[in-house]
Order: structure tokens, then C-alpha cells, then sequence
């Protein structure tokens, strides 16, 4: 068995990224066999420019039996812009949803934190018992939620899109994403492996996800920006959003 580094990061990120990044590695490590993913050459840790910046990008990834692949990538723009990015893939022989999961945060504090275990399937719908267990958790009440992107039909009535405006709420969303991977790596364990069917529902589903995220246009831009074309669609294709083979 894999053991997390309880530092996740050498970089000088905002509190609540740092926070974050400790809590998702440590539910890994409590709750998950986890083994290393290897990523493609070159792209685990890497530095560029970005309006004359320097851009650099973290990337931590595991895998267990559950899930093909675990990423959580951490960035910092200069000194003017700190991200949190991470993924949770399913192994599409089991039937779970996508845990994911960013925060963006400036000079001025925190712009954008997400979160949501998204449905991994054609119909887009979680399971009875994710409902159930979701259900029960307490529902924290944010000042200022954010609209989705028009692409965002993949993503859970559960999901949170905020923009904290106190260290209260910075709190409340911590807590939130932890209880969401309490209850998925908890689930998880639980599951058992599917059908051939089900199987390929289940691939169908994590590739519409992909796909979606991939039309992401503010990170394409800014990846574009900083490294070409050619580079960004390599990063956006086989490391932020890769689609499973069939």
C-alpha cells in the first residue's frame, strides 16, 4: 500500500487550498489500497510563463482498485493566483460517480470553489444509495452561489459552486468536501464489480464527463497561453480529463 506525503505541496498556496489538498490525501490514504498512477512523461511537475509569470504545476496521482485514477493537481500563477484541481476516476467496473473538486483564489481571496460527486452514467443520475447518504448530511447555507457553466448538465443537484466571502464559509466548504468523500470513498468500499452492460454504461457516462470538461475554455486559455496549443490539448486530453479505453 501506497503512503500519501502529509505535505502536498512545496508551493506557498492560499490556506484554504492547503487545507483542502490535506484533506483529500488523507481520506485516500484512511480509506483507499492506494498504488501510484503513472502520468505521461513530463507532466508530473511542471514550470512555464504566463504574462510574464511564472506558472508552475503540482501534480499528485494514485490509483486503487475502485478507481483507475486519483488526481490532484496544484498550481500558482506569480503570486497573484493559486488553484486546486482534483479528480476522482472510476474504474468503470464499478458504479460510482466522479468526485471533483477545484478552488481558484487571488490576491483578493477565493473567487471559486466547486465541488460535486457528478453521475458517471448516460442518464446522469446517482444511485439510491448515494441520495440516501447524501441526504443526510447537513446543508450549509453560502452568500454568494455562482451559476454553472452552460455545459454543466453533468454535474449532481449536490453540487456546490460558491464564492466564499468569510473564513466561516471557507470552513463550511471544507467541511462539505469532506463529508462528500467520507461518503463516496465509504460507498466505494461497498461496491461491487458490474455487468459487461453496465460496464459500458459506465464508460459511456465518464466519457460524456470528459468531454464536457474538456470545453472548458478558461483553462484551455490559460494553458495556451503559457505553454501552445499543442501542449495544453495534450494536458487537457491525457492528465486533467482522460478518456478511459474502451
Amino acid at each position: 500500500m501506497t503512503t500519501v506525503k502529509t505535505s502536498p505541496t512545496t508551493l506557498s498556496l492560499h490556506p484554504l487550498i492547503h487545507q483542502l489538498a490535506e484533506v483529500i490525501l488523507s481520506h485516500w490514504q484512511d480509506y483507499l489500497n492506494l498504488s501510484p498512477y503513472e502520468l505521461p512523461d513530463g507532466l508530473g511537475y511542471v514550470e512555464g510563463k504566463l504574462e510574464g509569470e511564472k506558472l508552475v504545476i503540482e501534480n499528485r496521482c494514485y490509483q486503487s482498485p475502485q478507481f483507475r485514477k486519483m488526481h490532484l493537481e496544484l498550481a500558482k500563477v506569480g503570486q497573484g493566483l493559486d488553484i486546486l484541481h482534483c479528480v476522482m476516476f472510476p474504474n468503470p467496473d464499478y458504479a460510482l460517480p466522479m468526485f471533483g473538486c477545484d478552488i481558484v483564489a487571488g490576491k483578493g481571496g477565493v473567487s471559486a470553489a466547486i465541488a460535486d460527486l457528478s453521475p458517471a452514467n448516460p442518464e446522469l443520475t446517482l444511485s439510491d444509495h448515494y441520495h440516501q447518504a447524501l441526504s443526510q448530511l447537513e446543508t450549509p447555507n453560502f452568500s454568494d452561489q455562482r451559476e454553472l457553466p452552460e455545459w454543466g448538465d453533468i454535474f449532481s443537484d449536490y453540487c456546490l459552486f460558491i464564492r466564499p466571502h468569510s473564513e466561516a464559509e471557507e470552513k463550511q466548504f471544507l467541511k462539505r468536501v469532506s463529508d462528500f468523500l467520507k461518503v463516496h470513498c465509504q460507498q466505494a468500499n461497498q461496491s461491487q464489480p458490474v455487468s459487461t452492460q453496465q460496464r459500458e454504461f459506465n464508460l459511456q457516462g465518464q466519457e460524456y464527463y470528459c468531454r464536457k470538461q474538456q470545453q472548458n475554455d478558461k483553462t484551455r486559455r490559460v494553458l495556451e497561453k503559457a505553454f501552445g496549443e499543442a501542449w495544453a490539448n495534450k494536458y487537457m486530453t491525457q492528465v486533467l480529463f482522460d478518456i478511459p479505453n474502451h
